[in-house]
Formats: structure tokens, sequence, C-alpha cells
């Protein structure tokens, strides 16, 4: 399976890629594409997908009776990584730059002295209007450069990067930088409009020993475990939803983010195609937020909270915080461990120490739009916002075996805290 999630990685170097390719891979296997901006038509026993924006997606799969809930995982589709900007070529002492932004909160150490490559989208302009263009330029055509030690003799007792200084690549085509994205999107230079595009690592991702390094990992390890489970579910009496959010790097606060409407609005559709409301169907209803956790560092244990610590090759990870950060409750939680318990698979906890802040997921922040029972969930990852980051070999299968177990499953509600699983 290994082999397979290095491949989807490399078919997603940014949330567009990523989009494009699981909506291949679900077409492949029988998934129809819908459209948001018309009505739907769907049935029971269909399957169906849509996207927004063309870096987030929503898929589903009815049962052939009528659903008594939804079963839904959520993952996302972009990492952090650097944004170049419109007016991208900075003329230097030395060759040209290109001008970028961060992106989300990325280890930059990791960025430097790394060949990198460039994908994203373009808007170019067609007869009827614009239309939208996938790039990926595939081989290495920048890089961002280090300062000699030999000239920083501080560099190895903690740098302080400025991104308007230390973080801008060098840019190593002969051809203008535009003119390379146009050749690339196959149009004529004057045709392309604007761009969303950024730099990625391109480096092919490697197992060694009981362990698997490879770019974005963080969530696409998560994005393709819980595809894997859902396309390989055998059928049960809920809803299956298969949900990829962009933006989550950058707080989910858009259009095609965990807090827009999107999930909201498709749940509503497939609820009125039915003729049922979500209301009702809520109640049965469970996701689960894929994102990774990060394991106990081999060389600093000390970050980690000691009795809430988890482990590469470990299994699943659940995950806990008081405050809500992470959706995880009693009643979530032990509807988890009942499906890890029925797939076979190992479940850890994880929190944080309560003197470190952790991160936010998706979770949080899709219940605003939907109230639905929750729990966050992720596999376990050294060196989380790196440019290349490790996690284990066997735990790809062993998100994949819960997500299908999971999808499975059905919810049913009994009484307020007393469900049927």
């Amino acid at each position: 399976m290994n082999q397979e999630l290095f491949s989807y990685i490399a078919a997603s170097p940014t949330a567009f890629q990523a989009v494009a390719h699981t909506a291949l891979l679900l077409e492949q296997a029988g998934y129809r594409p819908l459209r948001e901006s018309e009505e739907w038509s769907i049935e029971p026993d269909g399957r169906y997908y849509v996207t927004r924006n063309g870096s987030s997606l929503v898929a589903f799969r009815l049962p052939p009776e009528r659903p008594c809930g939804f079963m839904i995982t959520a993952a996302h589709s972009d990492s952090p990584t650097f944004k170049i900007k419109e007016n991208a070529e900075l003329p230097g002492e030395n060759g040209v730059r290109l001008s970028v932004e961060g992106y989300g909160g990325m280890l930059c150490a990791s960025w430097m002295d790394r060949p990198l490559s460039i994908a994203g989208r373009v808007m170019v302009r067609t007869e009827k209007g614009v239309a939208m263009r996938l790039v990926d330029l595939k081989e290495p055509v920048a890089l961002i450069p280090n300062v000699a030690i030999h000239m920083n003799r501080e560099a190895n007792s903690g740098t302080k990067y400025n991104f308007a200084v230390d973080m801008q690549p060098l840019y190593g085509e002969k051809e203008t930088f535009r003119h390379r994205i146009a050749a690339a999107a196959g149009v004529a230079e004057d045709d392309l409009l604007t761009h969303d595009l950024f730099l990625y690592n391109p480096q092919p991702g490697v197992m060694w020993g009981d362990y698997i390094s490879a770019p974005r990992l963080d969530d696409l390890q998560c994005a393709f475990a819980s595809l894997q489970g859902f396309l390989t579910a055998d059928e049960s009496r809920s809803a299956c939803v298969y949900c990829l959010f962009d933006n989550e790097e950058v707080g989910s606060q858009t259009k095609q983010g965990a807090a827009g409407t999107f999930l909201r609005e498709a749940l509503e559709r497939i609820c009125d195609g039915l003729g049922v409301t979500l209301r009702t169907m809520a109640a049965g209803s469970f996701l689960l937020s894929c994102d990774n956790a990060h394991a106990v560092h081999p060389n600093h244990p000390e970050y980690a909270d000691r009795n809430h610590s988890v482990r590469m090759n470990g299994g699943v990870v659940l995950k806990y915080n008081a405050s809500q950060r992470y959706t995880t409750d009693a009643v979530s939680a032990a509807l988890l461990q009942t499906v890890c318990q029925r797939a076979g698979v190992a479940l850890q906890r994880y929190a944080n120490r309560p003197d470190m802040a952790g991160g936010s997921t998706l979770g949080s922040i899709a219940n605003t739009q939907v109230s639905l029972n929750m729990a966050d969930i992720g596999l376990a990852q050294l060196a989380m916002h790196s440019a290349f980051e490790t996690a284990g070999a066997q735990d790809t299968a062993y998100m994949a075996q819960a997500l299908r177990t999971f999808f499975e499953a059905s919810l049913q509600m009994d009484a307020d805290g007393t469900y049927r699983l």
C-alpha cells in the first residue's frame, strides 16, 4: 500500500492536483460527477462526487434503501508551502529569484538547499470567458539557498528566518517565469491571466525499514487512507461520505474550506434528493476528522505527554483536547473504539502536554456548519510541516482497514448518548 500512497502523493503536488487525481480515482470506481450549479438527480444505490474551487471534494455513496444517517471522513488537500506572487520575478545580484510568501506554518530549514518544482492552477482567456488549467512543471526549477557557515557563524545556534529575505528561491530557467508557465498550460503568454502557483518538493517517497518518508504526508496520508477505506468498503445502511477540504493549513475560512458551507450544502442536497431532512439524519451520523498526529520524538521525548504519547506503526491515533480543539468526546471515542475493535486495528490515544498549545483540525471547524458526532483521528508522524516527513510503514494500511470498517457500519441513536453501531 505504501507504493500506492507514494504515487498518490506524487500526483498531488498541490490541493488542485490532489482533487483532480482523487476525482479520477473515483470515476474509475464508478462515481459520477455532479455540479453545484445544477440541480442534482440522485438515486438510491448511486455513487457521486462534487468539487468546489477545484481544490475541495465531497464524494458519497447511497444505500439501496433510505439511509439511517451519514458516515463521513474529512481530510485536507493542502500542505504548508510557499505561494508564488503575481509579479513573480525578482531581479537579483546573481540570477533571478521568485517572489513568494509563506502558506501555512512550515519548518523553513527543511526547504533550504532542496531542488523545488512548481504546480497549481492558472486562469486563462478563452473565446467565451475564462477557464482553469492545472500546471505541474514536475522537474526542479527553483531552490532556496542557504548562507554559507563562513558568512553566518551562528547558523547552527538557531536561525530566525526573514521570509522576505531568506526564503526567496533562486529561479533556474532561461525562459521567463510567465513564458514557462504559459507553455506548461498550453496557452499563449497573452492568454495567461492569473495564477495560484506553489513551490513543492518533487522528491519521491521512500520506504526505509519500518518507516516511510515523503513530502506532504500531512495530510495526504490520511486523504489516501480514508479514500481506500471509502472505495473498498462493503455496502451499509448509511450514506457514506468522503470529504477533502482545502485551506486547512491557513484556518479553513474560505468557500472551499471546512468553515465554508460546502459540506452542509452537499448534505442538504443529498437529503433533499432522498426526501429526508438533515436534522433527522444528523442524529444517526458520525464524522471522523482525519489529520496526522505527532509521534513521540526519539531525540526529544520531553515534548510529548508521557501518558498520551503515540508511536509510529502503533495504529490509528485518537486525539483529545479539553478545549475541544480536537472534537473527540466520550461518546465519539467509544464509537471509534468499537469500530477499531471490529477492524482488528490498534487504537492509540494522544493529547498535548498541558503546558504546550497544539493545533486544531477540520473537525471543530466543520462542526460550526453541521453538528454531528465527531472524533479527531490521524496517524503518528515525525517532523510535521517539514518538506519531507516521516511516518510508520504499517500505519497507512491500519487506517485504511479501520475506515473500511467505519464505512461498513451504521449508527442508530436510541436515546441521547445511547447508540447502536
